[in-house]
């Protein structure tokens, strides 16, 4: 496969931005030879001489800057200047008579500070990852499933040339604004056919979705958010035609959460009007609400309107406890945004749709699928869309999602 090479990744990043070596500690590991779980062994060896000794390493990454140029369709594929980067696909989809159906497949990748001189097709300096999970709403039963993968010979990767993002047989494949999408594991399948009916919408402000102080502790961030969806889903078996509506977040980063974040409450919603909504609320060790929550409206035209952490309120009303992790998650909150007279709550479709994910990314979180009710200046408003929540099974992992760069040597 062919990534993009850094002097294109880079574009709109400052210079001093790609100056920092170093890498998390979950690629660090996977990249030196000892003590490593047996999933990375392999990965180690192809990774390792024999008879290597660890040493510094001496990868640069870039970091998000203010003023970076999206420009698609290249922002759809790899930027592996940027350490961690994720493809989010999330949806609810129905048959005609209306049973329905929630989806997430999600691609991530990690760089793997590799030092070591390795002209292989096998050498590992991106580590794959992906999740994939259907929730069957009618009878409240939840599958989930997860690859861990290298490049390798083609096994897995987001590359420009291909126009595709995938992971063994799991992939996403976009030419103009049609995008297909396809996962599989024993009895249970999607095969979806999307195409955008709104333009990106660019997250944060000038570029930069801003997740903590410093600069740099920053992601570049853009959503699909009307992705009209239609295909083929086989759950236990069973294969059903059904259609409704998907979601796409794409981010790239290098450093994003500090040790004082420990988690996150994600909402992504579309509603009847034809507008969306993207909200996140990060939380702090001390209970408080991270000043750096943040969020946007898109409206029916497209266009999108940046919401700081004072225009919104995400208020947590229940919770579910999970009986395998014993994580309390808040499933049902209201929300509320005075500034564009938004009143309602959202609520999980189905308490059970944790994800226990330690074989790859080593996180334990809530993704699902939610309905929304309330009214927007005073009139009622309805709609369906997903909540991420993390950091309540204990705290996350350094790497993928949390790696400050004061913790880069």
């Amino acid at each position: 496969m062919t990534l993009m090479n850094p002097s294109r990744d880079c574009k709109g990043a400052s210079t001093q931005a790609c100056n920092r070596p170093g890498g998390s500690p979950l690629a660090r590991s996977l990249a030196a030879c000892p003590g490593l779980p047996w999933v990375a062994a392999l990965i180690a060896l192809l990774c390792c001489p024999a008879g290597a000794q660890m040493r510094p390493a001496a990868k640069q990454y870039c970091t998000a800057q203010p003023g970076y140029r999206y420009e698609f369709p290249r922002d759809h594929f790899s930027h592996s200047c940027f350490r961690t980067e994720w493809w989010y696909f999330t949806g609810n989809v129905a048959t005609a008579d209306g049973r329905r159906f929630g989806y997430q497949l999600t691609f991530f990748r990690e760089a793997v500070d590799n030092p070591y001189p390795n002209p292989s097709r096998w050498r590992v300096d991106d580590l794959y990852l992906a999740h994939f999970a259907i929730s069957a709403l009618a009878g409240k039963e939840f599958f989930y499933t997860q690859r861990i993968s290298r490049a390798g010979i083609g096994l897995a990767g987001a590359d420009a040339a291909e126009a595709r993002v995938w992971n063994g047989p799991w992939s996403a494949e976009v030419h103009d604004d049609a995008w297909t999408l396809q996962a599989a594991d024993a009895a249970n399948e999607i095969r979806f056919q999307m195409v955008s009916r709104k333009p990106p919408a660019i997250q944060g402000v000038n570029g930069i979705s801003q997740k903590a102080d410093g600069k740099g502790n920053a992601s570049h961030y853009y959503s699909l958010t009307r992705l009209e969806t239609t295909g083929q889903l086989r759950f236990k078996g069973e294969t059903y035609t059904v259609s409704g509506w998907s979601w796409m977040d794409h981010e790239f980063s290098t450093s994003q959460l500090q040790p004082e974040q420990v988690g996150w409450d994600w909402v992504s919603l579309q509603m009847e009007d034809g507008t969306e909504w993207m909200l996140y609320d990060l939380r702090r060790k001390d209970g408080r609400r991270d000043p750096h929550s943040a969020g946007s409206f898109i409206d029916a035209q497209g266009r999108v309107v940046p919401l700081a952490n004072a225009d919104f309120q995400m208020t947590p009303l229940e919770q579910w406890t999970s009986p395998t992790t014993g994580a309390r998650y808040p499933i049902r909150w209201r929300i509320r945004s005075p500034r564009l007279g938004l009143d309602f709550e959202i609520s999980a479709a189905m308490p059970a749709q944790e994800l226990k994910t330690k074989e790859t990314t080593g996180v334990i979180y809530w993704e699902g699928s939610i309905q929304a009710r309330g009214t927007r200046n005073g009139k009622a408003v309805e709609g369906r869309g997903y909540l991420e929540m993390t950091g309540y099974a204990g705290p996350l992992p350094s790497g993928l999602y949390s790696a400050p760069l004061a913790r880069i040597p």
